[in-house]
């Protein structure tokens, strides 16, 4: 897939396994351990590995902050692939308030490794410059990092 201006990509190659990588991010009780850059957590992960299947999860805050994220899945590709969005719940219904597409793909790199690629895809630059202003990249590298610790203690 190729770029566009709407874009936001991590790239890295993390030093764990790719099936390991896999895992935590298609097993709640696991993808709640990392998947938000600590303070911040996850307390509810609930994943329907098909398209139009439920990815939803609820991060919290150091400060009692409290965000439901819904959203779908769109493509899985076992072992590979990921495509969810928040512009449709399950059910395919709108969800009023579409900001982004997430594609994370994964492959196989030298020394047991992965090369992974987290791309979160906007409607608007508008939106993309919103998320980039959060902190998309120290936020994501840094979850990111915490999914590489959790892989490799699998």
């Amino acid at each position: 897939m190729s770029d566009t201006a709407n874009d936001l990509v991590l790239s890295l190659t993390l030093d764990a396994a790719r099936d390991k990588v896999w895992r935590c991010w298609t097993e709640p009780e696991l993808l709640e351990q990392w998947f938000c850059p600590k303070p911040w957590y996850v307390s509810d992960a609930r994943l329907d590995l098909r398209p139009g299947g439920a990815f939803f999860t609820v991060m919290n805050g150091p400060e009692g902050e409290r965000f439901e994220n819904a959203g779908v899945f769109l493509e899985i590709v076992p072992g590979e692939k990921l495509v969810t969005t928040d512009a449709f719940v399950p059910g395919w219904r709108p969800s009023g308030r579409p900001f982004m597409c997430a594609e994370v793909t994964m492959r196989d790199a030298p020394g047991g490794r992965t090369g992974y690629v987290a791309r979160a895809m906007h409607w608007t630059g508008e939106a993309r410059r919103e998320h980039e202003s959060m902190g998309f990249h120290a936020g994501w590298g840094k979850a990111a990092g915490q999914l590489e610790t959790l892989a490799r203690s699998l």
